[in-house]
């Protein structure tokens, strides 16, 4: 958020602390490829810029359409490239396609598949959006996950008011395997979510496509559920979990059921997770956002103290009823003058 910010507001930022604390702190590859990834974009300075660093110091230039490609060289999340490019690059001049590689569904990041069904129609929300092309998947260790993004311009982002969530009209999702996992795994934690739904929203409809990944087109093994609601009001609500070595397909199917549902319990428009992500939205948008929201996450407190800190935009946080609360903000119309 800081980079982007950075960026958008043609200020220099010097970051300090960088995963301060960690058994490994400093920049990791994937954090590296983020902070390179922008400098290229806007034609920026950075110094600092190394696996390890635990600061940096980044004076941006201005954002130039036009091509460019990141690798982080391991299952790093490409998911986590869009989220510190995306922001730049709608305030671009031109046209611009971003060709990324690493992880293209890895724990502690949002898998792609959320960014492009969830996050998404939330961005279109505010007037922005992106096309994509997913070449090939990537699973961790070995990652070699593909994406491209394409991204026209805005002029300026529109508030928004996102404060009812409605009923959920539908439920839909889609659990897969790859490498060498059996097909049995992705029904198993489909059938699991489908079930757990079922039970909690009667007479809703739950449709889970099960499938295994084409070879051709992934890299490594790994397994998966992504669950989508759909609300009465065009919100969108996403849960998620990926498989592992000691976990069961049950429990990852239970696991991906419980979060989306813990959202649509507390009535919130936007889950945990597209939660911090609207922050940065609503801090450069025209006009005063209003959002509900379930209990509100250290990531979005932090992602509200950072906007503070960069940008005049001034949020207000207001509690409501069963766990939900209300993130206002007059934002500050930031307008594309490229």
């Amino acid at each position: 958020m800081a980079l982007a910010f950075s960026v958008l507001k043609q200020i220099p930022v010097r970051v300090v602390n960088i995963r301060a604390g960690r058994s490994n702190p400093g920049l990791r590859a994937q954090h590296l490829k983020g902070v390179e990834l922008v400098r290229d974009i806007s034609g920026g300075k950075l110094r600092g810029g190394e696996i390890g660093s635990e600061e940096i110091v980044f004076h941006p230039g201005k954002v130039k359409c036009g091509e460019y490609s990141a690798d982080t060289g391991t299952a790093g999340s490409v998911g986590l490239l869009i989220q510190v490019a995306l922001p730049c690059i709608l305030f671009g001049n031109g046209m611009t396609i971003l060709k990324l590689r690493g992880g293209t569904n890895a724990e502690m990041a949002p898998q792609i598949d959320y960014i492009t069904e969830v996050f998404r129609p939330l961005l279109e929300k505010f007037g922005g959006t992106f096309d994509y092309k997913i070449i090939k998947r990537g699973y961790f260790p070995r990652g070699g996950g593909e994406v491209h993004i394409r991204v026209q311009p805005v002029k300026q982002l529109k508030a928004v008011n996102l404060i009812e969530s409605g009923r959920v009209v539908r439920i839909r999702g889609w659990a897969f395997v790859a490498g060498s996992l059996p097909i049995k795994v992705a029904h198993a934690m489909a059938d699991t979510a489908a079930q757990t739904l079922r039970k909690a929203l009667e007479n809703v409809d739950v449709s889970i496509v099960r499938y295994k990944e084409d070879p051709d087109e992934a890299v490594g093994n790994g397994s998966g559920i992504n669950l989508v609601a759909e609300m009465s009001t065009g919100c969108i609500l996403g849960g998620s979990a990926l498989g592992g070595r000691h976990l069961k397909a049950e429990e990852v199917g239970m696991k991906a059921a419980d979060e989306l549902f813990q959202s649509i319990y507390t009535g919130a428009c936007v889950d945990s997770y597209s939660q911090d992500q609207m922050i940065l939205l609503m801090a450069i948008a025209h006009g005063k956002s209003r959002v509900k929201c379930g209990p509100v996450s250290l990531h979005t407190r932090t992602a509200i103290h950072v906007a503070h800190l960069l940008t005049e935009a001034k949020f207000t946080v207001i509690n409501g009823e069963a766990d939900s609360n209300f993130i206002e903000c007059e934002g500050i119309g930031l307008e594309n003058i490229s």
